[in-house]
């Protein structure tokens, strides 16, 4: 039984700006005690500003999610504060857009760092200290992309991949072992945050969300209901469902529709800005929303009806891991 979120402690880790600046708000304005986490210093500062101003708690803790040890000092301050960690989310990512001709292998390299073995580092971490203080539940972020390849995206997509792959046998390891630690996987779709500006970008053009474009709140919301509700993955955003279906049934042709739209679908007439986190933090004091990105998607019928109705898999996958105490 996990705890609500008036009474958690929670771990966002990758909270400087877009989703995990959303999550850690929202798990906030919900009384959840939030440890905010990046590398990001200013972007930090000001979120746990915010939190602070509208009557939440928070602490921010510089980390590095590729420095094994700055995430162990991160589970100390969290503990040392907070006494316990009942969540931990980890938002963390980067992203490369460009042929895979044209992206240095040095680039794919850093983007699996961050995005694949970064999360594995934190999932090391994170399950012994829930585990040791009674159990808990982690949220890791995928993507849509880590189930339907886009052109143009390859060292990103091929992370997702791997990542997802990564949190199904972290699942089924703890449910063999009887462990107390709940995961969830999230696969957005299009979000409409500053990943885009903070994208490394060899394409010529600013890169964009596939449309429909999703608020990052939606993406919250659903991180705060895993909290309290963990399932095993959460798709976010209606329009995910050309992509699954499309692989599910026939990839072949999805490859080819891709092939002609792909570009025009992820890049937008604008020129690129230049900068980007890939080696850097998030730069200033941080952002929810995107510049350049007009309407967002608030409320998703399909986000809400698949995060409430469980699978009889993800039933007895919770069964499972009472029965293995």
């Amino acid at each position: 039984m996990t705890r609500r979120l008036a009474d958690q402690v929670v771990v966002v880790l990758g909270a400087s700006s877009g989703i995990g600046r959303a999550t850690a708000l929202r798990l906030a304005q919900d009384g959840a005690r939030v440890v905010c986490a990046s590398r990001g210093t200013e972007a930090l500062r000001t979120l746990v500003e915010e939190i602070t101003a509208a009557g939440g708690r928070a602490t921010a803790v510089r980390a590095d999610i590729t420095r094994p040890e700055d995430l162990t000092a991160l589970v100390d301050a969290a503990e040392s504060t907070y006494g316990r960690i009942d969540t931990w989310v980890t938002m963390a990512g980067i992203s490369v857009y460009g042929t895979i001709a044209d992206v240095p292998l040095e680039e794919f390299r850093r983007v699996a760092e961050v995005n694949y073995l970064g999360h594995v580092a934190a999932a090391q971490v994170a399950v012994p200290a829930m585990e040791r203080n009674g159990g808990g539940v982690l949220v890791g972020m995928a993507s849509v992309e880590g189930v339907r390849s886009l052109p143009l995206h390859a060292p990103y997509t091929a992370s997702k991949f791997a990542v997802r792959s990564f949190y199904d046998a972290l699942r089924m390891e703890l449910a063999q072992a009887g462990g107390r630690v709940a995961v969830s996987t999230i696969l957005p779709a299009g979000i409409g945050t500053p990943f885009w500006e903070h994208s490394r970008n060899r394409t010529g053009s600013l890169t964009k969300p596939p449309p429909p474009v999703y608020a990052p709140e939606l993406v919250a919301d659903v991180v705060a209901r895993l909290a309290t509700h963990p399932r095993r993955q959460a798709v976010v955003g209606g329009a995910s469902m050309g992509f699954l279906l499309g692989e599910k049934f026939n990839p072949a042709l999805t490859d080819v529709v891709l092939s002609v739209i792909g570009r025009r679908m992820q890049t937008s007439h604008r020129p690129d800005n230049g900068t980007d986190i890939v080696d850097t933090p998030t730069p200033g004091p941080g952002q929810v929303h995107g510049d350049h990105v007009g309407h967002l998607v608030r409320r998703d019928l399909f986000t809400t009806l698949q995060e409430r109705l469980a699978s009889p898999g993800e039933v007895l996958l919770g069964l499972r891991r009472r029965w293995a105490r």
